[in-house]
């Protein structure tokens, strides 16, 4: 059996609107932005693999724990992985995901995108493509696509 091909990422949904300091309003009317005043966050970790297959866990938060639980769900469900990463500290600079990676490089290879290339990478896009609806329905509730 060969190896699996994935791009991975991570999106963060922050439970709240977001100000902008420009905004369309009609002349003579003050803005209103509705707010929640949430601090709470929602961490999307994603991959896609290139028959389609995929793999989306929510977590609470993104740091080296869960990017290592992450993984290890990875290696579960596709088994032999090549897995195309950004360069974010959680994923290179950790030592316990180096471990883990270097432990199971016979199964699990990595190649890393080009700093500053996202559009490489296909779920960076999939991620502010869901950010968007999030932020119009929390704005609008009837929002669609």
């Amino acid at each position: 059996m060969g190896f699996t091909v994935l791009v991975e990422d991570e999106s963060i949904f922050i439970h709240d609107a977001l100000v902008r300091r420009r905004m369309w309003v009609p002349e003579g009317k003050r803005p209103i932005v509705i707010m929640t005043g949430s601090h709470q966050k929602t961490c999307v970790f994603g991959a896609l693999s290139i028959d389609g297959r995929q793999l989306f866990i929510q977590y609470d938060t993104f740091d080296r724990f869960t990017f290592l639980d992450y993984l290890k769900k990875l290696q579960n469900k596709f088994h032999k992985v090549i897995l195309f990463l950004d360069r974010a500290a959680q994923h290179y600079r950790s030592i316990i995901v180096r471990k883990y990676l270097e432990e199971n490089k016979d199964i699990l290879r990595v190649e890393w995108f080009p700093k500053g290339s996202l559009e490489f990478n296909a779920v960076e896009d999939a991620g502010d493509r869901e950010k968007m609806i999030y932020l119009y329905q929390s704005i609008i509730p009837s929002f669609t696509i």
